[in-house]
Order: C-alpha cells, then structure tokens, then sequence
C-alpha cells in the first residue's frame, strides 16, 4: 500500500495565472513542479528553440569542431562509435547524417550487446584500424574508456570523445573530450543525452562550412528529442524545449524510417507525445540492440526507400512484440519464485532466471520493482558467468550497497537507482544473502510515497481543464503528468474489458455528488474487483482526459491508485 502525500507549495496564484494567462490551478501545478519566478515560468511555457544555450561554451568544443573540420577536408576516414540503445543509435544517426552532409568519409560502428558488452573496447578499436580508419569518434560512451583510448592513441588514432555519462575518476586521453557533466565544463545544463551532444555538436561544425543544410539540422533535432525521452532524462529546461520541438517535428516528418516506425504501430500523427516515444516507438528501436543487433535500428532511421524502411520497422517491430513476450515470460517466472520461495520475506529482491535473456534483465527488475517497491536483482545465466541488473528505491543506494559485497562480484558498476554486475554461479546464493544481511530498508522505506498535486472533485473536471494542462506537456521523468485525488467516491457501474481482462471501465459519483466515466489497467484484476466489493466509498487519484471513440469525445477520468 502506497502511501499518498498532497505536494503544498505556497505562491500569488492568482498573481501568477493573471500574469501569464492560466487559471490558479495551473499556477499551482507549476510552482509543484520547482518552477518560480517570471523567467522560469515564461520559459517553462512558452520557451522556444532560441532559448538553447549556446553550444559553442560546452568544453572541448572548439577544439572538436577545428579537429573534425580538418579531418573532413583532408578527407581522412572517420569512424562514429555509438551504443547500442536508443539514445547511441539516434547520436550515431544525427552524426553520420551531419558529416556525410559535409563530405565527410564516415561510417558507424556499433558494439554487440552480448559479444562486446557496453561501450568502446579494444576490439572495436582493431577493426577501426584494419579498416584503415584515421579519427574515432564516439557518441554516448568513452567517457570511461581510459584503456581502449589509451590503445588506439598508441596506435597512432585520433579520438575525440561525446558522452554525457558521469565522469569516472580519471578523463580518457583522447585529442578532445566533450561531456557536459565534466566538473570545469561551463555549459549551464547538465543533463542533456548522447544525441543531444552529438545535435549540439553537429550545428557547431556546420557553421565551419558553406554549404550546410539548415533544413537536415532541423530534422536531426527531432532524432535529439526522441533519444531525451528514450533514455528517460528530466524533462526540465533545455531538455523540454528539445522533447516539445521535437514532437512537433515527429507529427509532420516525412522522414522514412521514422514515419515507417509511427504507421507500422497504427499510431495517430496528430496525438504522438512523448508517452509514444517512451513506450511504442523507443523500444522498437531499443528491440534490435537487445535480441539482435542495433546495427539494424540504424538502418532503419538511414533509409530512404519508403517500402524498404516500412519492411525494416515491421522487422523491429516483430522483435519488439518477442521482446514483450519474453519479458512476460521473465516477470511471471520472477514472481512465482517469490511468491512460492523463500524470497518472499527478503527486503532486497535476489531473482535468479538462469535462462531468461540478459538483455531483458533490468525491464524485468524494473517491473518486479514496480510490484513489491523493494530493491531487486534480476540475474540470468550468461556464456561465461552470471550476469544482471538491478533496480533500486529512493531510500536504497544500489550501488553504495553492492560495494560491501563487492569481493563477490567479476565486475559489477552503476550509480543509486540501477546497477550491474556480473558473478560466478556458485556466489549467487551468497550474494543474496549478504545483500540482505547488510540492508537498513525500514517498513516507512519500503513504503511508496504518491505525491498528489492537489484534490480535486469532478466539478472541476472540464474540456477546458484539460486543454490547459495541455500547456504542461511533454510529461515524463522530470516533469510528472499531474495527479489529482478526489475523496469518498461510490461505484456506480464496473465492466471488465480487454483481451487479457486488464482494463476496468467505471460509472463513479464523488462525494459532491458529481457523475464521471472512469478507467483504471491493472493485471492484478480480481483484487482489484475484491477490494472494491469491501468498501462503499474509495479514494481515488486520477489524471482527467478525453476520451475520443468513433467521432465521440467524453470526458473520463484515467485512475491511477485508490484506497
């Protein structure tokens, strides 16, 4: 049970509603979410593109830039070092569109998920070399590189490093090294992803050349926005800005790849959000770095061909749904072992799933996570040793944990929140053991807070309402979707619906006396249905939205938790 907590933050409302055009509510909404005084507000509202802070002061910029445009002149083969997620294949996309435009010699090289693990490792650096290459230059890893770039320096490569990644206790030695969250880099905004360095990168170097394509600069901000929500980063000042623009873009992009992407899963042009990207479009592209190679999420967004472009999304597509399916699979096993096992006491979650793909590890921790609100571990059985991720709470510091049993560990990295690790098969046991031993979680940890912008009854509940809060999208990490309660509510009607009998649509009265539509998914749906048989009036917390069906608009409700 959740415990549920009313954000209170004190503010001139009206003042502020007067001022920029929006009711008390909204201002209140606002002022929960930390943003205070006029600029912040107007920027938070209305900011546009030309309020990004200037590329030009994030450190190794300049140098970057005078580096690649002379290797491009020179004509010297450039060699773009990605990731495999989505955030590594949008950066590695927005540069290989970015040179190419300029004439570079240029080409992608992504690293397989299972074979070479994350990030820039010797191997990729060989082939680099076999294959003659001059400069590499990396998106959205080599921060922690130390090693690999120290080899490929040895072996006479230019590497210029984009990262956003934390910085590690010592820089790489590479020609230049670009990241944000450097501790001397003076760029205002922290908390932009690999793509997005990369799009800030690229307009830097364009301005070297005549003949850039201001059109194509554009295009590739909408690959920036798609990787910001992709990789789940605040949706808060420049990134927000980034996500809203770029929606636009998405909704009237004639690109192929990607409009191939939004018309294989049936989705409508008009809507798209960043709910969308989050959870349709993103792991379609995230499908191919997990069960087989991202290599071909790249090829999709470099397509011109429309037929072929729609033959490779229905491909990533089809992956995607085995992804889906296979993480089913993981969850039900997970949960059955701690139901039916001796897990089921533990304060932190140690899930063995000997023969569940790694690459689904951390989505299955996040959902068991999502059930029990305990710290979990998920660990599968790899090639050479057990592998897994975890997922953390806010009270539970993962990383600051695994450290005291660090001996047991082949490797093991991460920061409060998530983790890895790799360990012997026989340390499994063990791990669990100590993990728990050492754990301080107390019941008031292993609580969930909600935290509820205000309550608020259906009377309230308006096409109007809902059009304002419109003004507070894009939602996401950083920037929540509102959440509203309302007290005392009787049930007037309930039906079960859905294919898999997840969905309850609901007739509701508050205590006002105020009819609403309601809709609440839930898997767990026969508890759902007991608790509601138990009381006469629940409290519920809900988001208020439209609900548009064959040409009809209705107001309803979207629950979210009651009690």
């Amino acid at each position: 049970m959740s415990k549920w907590v009313e954000i209170r933050k004190g503010a001139d409302f009206q003042k502020i509603g007067q001022q920029f055009h929006i009711t008390p509510l909204t201002a209140r909404l606002i002022r929960n979410r930390e943003i205070r005084g006029e600029r912040e507000i107007r920027k938070y509202l209305h900011g546009t593109v030309k309020d990004l802070y200037p590329a030009s002061s994030m450190k190794g910029m300049r140098d970057t830039v005078q580096i690649l445009s002379e290797k491009i002149r020179q004509g010297k083969r450039i060699r773009i070092i990605g990731d495999y997620d989505i955030d590594g294949v949008c950066a590695s996309y927005i540069f290989l569109k970015g040179l190419s435009s300029l004439g570079a010699s240029v080409d992608t090289d992504i690293p397989d998920r299972i074979k070479d693990g994350y990030g820039l490792n010797q191997e990729l650096v060989d082939r680099a070399l076999l294959d003659g290459i001059d400069t590499i230059l990396t998106c959205d890893n080599g921060i922690a590189a130390v090693n690999e770039i120290a080899y490929a320096k040895e072996k006479g490569m230019t590497v210029l490093v984009t990262d956003h990644h934390e910085v590690q206790q010592e820089i790489p030695p590479a020609d230049v090294v670009i990241d944000p969250r450097q501790e001397d880099c003076p760029y205002p905004f922290k908390k932009l992803c690999g793509a997005a360095v990369a799009w800030k990168l690229t307009g830097e170097l364009w301005k070297e050349f005549p003949y850039r394509d201001d059109g194509l600069y554009r295009e590739l901000m909408m690959f920036a926005a798609f990787a910001t929500v992709g990789d789940v980063m605040d949706l808060e000042d420049e990134n927000r800005i980034l996500v809203r623009e770029g929606l636009k873009l998405l909704r009237e992009t004639a690109h192929p790849g990607m409009s191939a992407l939004i018309e294989v899963n049936e989705l409508p042009r008009e809507r798209l959000s960043a709910f969308h990207i989050g959870f349709v479009l993103g792991p379609c592209i995230n499908a191919g770095g997990r069960l087989d190679t991202a290599k071909r999420a790249l090829e999709l967004l470099d397509t011109q061909d429309y037929e072929l472009a729609l033959q490779r999304a229905k491909e990533l597509k089809e992956l995607n749904d085995e992804r889906k399916m296979m993480t089913e699979q993981g969850v039900k096993a997970g949960l059955e072992q701690i139901e039916n096992g001796p897990l089921r006491d533990d304060k932190v979650l140690v899930v063995y799933l000997p023969d569940c793909h790694e690459s689904l590890a951390g989505i299955i921790a996040g959902r068991i996570r999502e059930r029990y609100y305990r710290p979990v571990f998920v660990l599968t059985r790899g090639e050479e040793a057990v592998k897994g991720s975890g997922r953390s709470i806010e009270a539970y510091s993962m990383f600051e944990e695994m450290s005291k049993c660090r001996d047991l560990f082949l490797k093991y990295g991460g920061h409060p929140m998530a983790a890895g690790l790799s360990l012997a098969e026989e340390n499994v046991e063990e791990f669990r053991r100590r993990i728990n031993e050492s754990c301080t979680l107390t019941e008031e940890d292993l609580t969930e807070v909600e935290r509820i912008d205000m309550v608020l009854p259906f009377r309230w509940v308006t096409e109007s309402l809902i059009e304002e809060l419109e003004l507070l999208e894009p939602f996401g990490k950083g920037n929540t979707r509102p959440v509203f309660a309302v007290r005392n509510v009787r049930i007037w009607e309930s039906r079960v619906l859905g294919k898999h009998q997840n969905m309850l649509r609901l007739k509701l009265m508050d205590e006002e006396g105020t009819a609403m539509e309601g809709i609440f998914f839930r898997e767990d749906m026969q508890q759902v249905l007991s608790d509601f048989q138990k009381k006469d009036r629940l409290h519920f917390l809900y988001y208020p939205e439209m609900n548009e069906y064959r040409g009809r608009r209705q107001l309803q409700i979207r629950i979210l938790d009651y009690c």
